[in-house]
């Protein structure tokens, strides 16, 4: 039986609920703590996960990892599609976002290493919380031309976001190796010949178009928090390619997140 799910809907961009306000609060402070904290201590998973320690906390596959980031944000998403009061664009956005995601950690990437659970978790919990608040009080009315843009924008997004996702793939052999056998090899094609991080910016681009159909401050705060978050992480990103390649293969010109 699916649940019924109400949502809180405001006719401005600022939600007046109480909650509401107390969690866009939480969100602007965030903003500014996600940026500090990402450039300080890159979030241990991918290319940052940190090699294993004696005592550390419990490890899953990487595989395993990145579907427990995300899997949960797609239930949450999928439920509010199956309820009749809660159905939305945003929604069905934020359900086609991360269902994409889950199929590219099926069958798009491939994966070597292992990264803390405890990680994982903390990351789709905040994944499943924010698709939480956004389908929440998005508007299931929104004008037609905001409309248009807000799908342009997540179309663009989602579709950048693949490509160089599939490129990314493309550097890896079939049965990827050990981590300790791995070989690195610096990401060429598309916008990876301008900047560090293309995926990151088609991302963005796709959780601005989410916003836009969602009408509320709390979908443009999420789009504020994770391009704090992503603009760190692609620094890192940078600094580690260019630690990595020599200048032949990634020039310092190269930027961080926008070309």
């Amino acid at each position: 039986m699916i649940p019924s799910l109400t949502p809180i809907v405001n006719s401005g961009l600022l939600n007046h609920h109480t909650s509401v306000l107390v969690f866009n609060a939480l969100q602007v402070v965030n903003i500014f703590a996600q940026f500090k904290g990402e450039s300080d201590t890159p979030m241990p998973y991918s290319k940052f996960a940190q090699g294993k320690t004696a005592g550390e906390k419990k490890r899953v596959s990487s595989r395993s990892g990145m579907l427990i980031i995300y899997v949960p944000a797609n239930i949450v998403a999928l439920l509010f599609m199956l309820s009749s009061s809660a159905y939305t664009q945003a929604a069905l956005m934020c359900l086609i976002h991360f269902l994409k995601r889950n199929l590219e950690v099926l069958f798009l990437h491939k994966y070597s290493g292992t990264v803390e659970l405890e990680v994982s978790q903390l990351i789709g919990s905040f994944y499943a919380f924010i698709t939480f608040m956004i389908c929440l009080v998005s508007r299931s009315e929104v004008d037609p031309q905001v409309m248009q843009l807000a799908q342009a924008l997540f179309c663009i997004g989602i579709l950048g976001n693949f490509y160089h996702h599939y490129l990314l793939a493309s550097l890896r052999k079939n049965g990827a190796a050990s981590t300790e056998q791995k070989e690195y090899h610096p990401p060429k094609g598309g916008f990876f010949e301008f900047v560090a991080a293309p995926h990151y910016l088609f991302e963005l681009i796709g959780w601005l178009g989410i916003a836009f159909a969602s009408q509320d401050m709390t979908a443009f705060l999420a789009f504020t928090n994770m391009t704090a978050y992503l603009a760190a992480r692609s620094k890192n990103q940078n600094d580690w390619n260019r630690s990595k390649f020599d200048e032949s293969e990634w020039p310092l010109s190269r930027k961080n997140l926008v070309p």
